[in-house]
């Protein structure tokens, strides 16, 4: 089984929907009512890619200011983190980019970074061009997706696009040279779509 740790992110913003994201991952449900997260809360979900086992170990932080100081103990020894702001909060965004600045300068150097616009079905209370998120994720050459947890739109394209990019541990815990790929669910409710 290849290992993944990954943490999500967004400071210092509670409610932008990253417990939402992963529970759609994990569990593919959505609840409008979820507890935000106190802390941090940790799930798992494995996923077979030809003969391996993938096994994704996801913290999913609290969005609050006053759990800041417990951040460092998630990014280390992550493979991966996405942060994620809320396409209608544009002060979400705008927070994100202190985040980013943190994780580069004290986050593992080859943490592999995605930037998750999610809420994307509210596509008339959009404050976040899609543009302009995109235009920053390549100038600090992350992934981008903008998602919906509550409809399930692009949430296993994030994670698609995080493992091809994390390359694959051997068995002597060095690198090997080449990624792995998480292959795509036939249903409906998971196929990458567009959110505009």
């Amino acid at each position: 089984i290849t290992h993944l740790l990954l943490v999500l992110y967004c400071r210092p913003h509670a409610g932008v929907g990253k417990s939402s994201i992963v529970w759609r991952f994990v569990e593919d449900s959505f609840d409008p009512n979820i507890n935000p997260t106190i802390g941090a809360s940790f799930m798992t979900k494995t996923v077979q890619y030809q003969n391996e086992l993938h096994k994704f170990l996801i913290w999913d932080t609290a969005g609050q200011e006053r759990f800041r100081a417990l951040a460092p103990m998630y990014y280390r020894g992550s493979a991966a983190a996405i942060i994620v702001y809320d396409i209608t909060k544009e002060e979400s965004f705008q927070t994100l980019k202190n985040w980013v600045k943190e994780l580069r300068q004290h986050g593992p150097p080859n943490i592999v970074v995605a930037i998750t616009g999610n809420k994307c079905d509210l596509t008339d209370a959009r404050e976040v061009s899609e543009k302009d998120a995109k235009d920053y994720a390549d100038s600090i050459h992350a992934i981008f997706v903008e998602t919906s947890a509550k409809n399930a739109i692009n949430i296993n394209e994030i994670f698609i696009q995080i493992s091809q990019r994390i390359p694959v541990i051997d068995a002597d815990g060095g690198s090997a040279v080449k990624g792995f790929k998480l292959r795509r669910q036939p249903s409906e409710s998971t196929r990458e779509r567009t959110c505009c």
